[in-house]
């Protein structure tokens, strides 16, 4: 087995209590913007941010970003102030970039992070 192991890609898990802004479609958009820049990524198009489940309890704003090695996703719960990301590229990136980002747009209290390095 060769010693120089290649990823096929990175896959960061970030589940995040006690967040805030996570109502506003125009913050969740502008969080994903700033965040493809900041990991240094090319969105593929523009995310789709939709809410759903309204009058449910897992009511709340969902986003998908195509970027050009894979995607990133978000799925914010208003009931209770969660929210969880998914960065999946098969570019390396920094994972301390990415909660650095988190942070400053939705304030979470806690963060749970599980790094996947993927290959075949």
């Amino acid at each position: 087995m060769p010693t120089d192991i290649k990823y096929w890609g990175y896959h960061l898990m970030l589940d995040c209590s006690g967040c805030h802004n996570i109502d506003n479609r125009e913050h969740i958009y502008n969080f994903v913007n700033d965040l493809i820049t900041q990991i240094d990524m090319k969105a593929h198009g523009e995310p789709v941010i939709e809410y759903l489940l309204p009058g449910d309890p897992n009511q709340g704003y969902s986003l998908m970003q195509l970027i050009t090695t894979s995607n990133v996703c978000g799925h914010f719960m208003e009931l209770n102030g969660t929210a969880y990301f998914d960065v999946f590229s098969c570019k390396e990136f920094d994972p301390r970039t990415v909660k650095t980002v988190v942070k400053k747009y939705f304030d979470p209290k806690k963060i749970k992070s599980r790094l996947i390095k993927r290959q075949a």
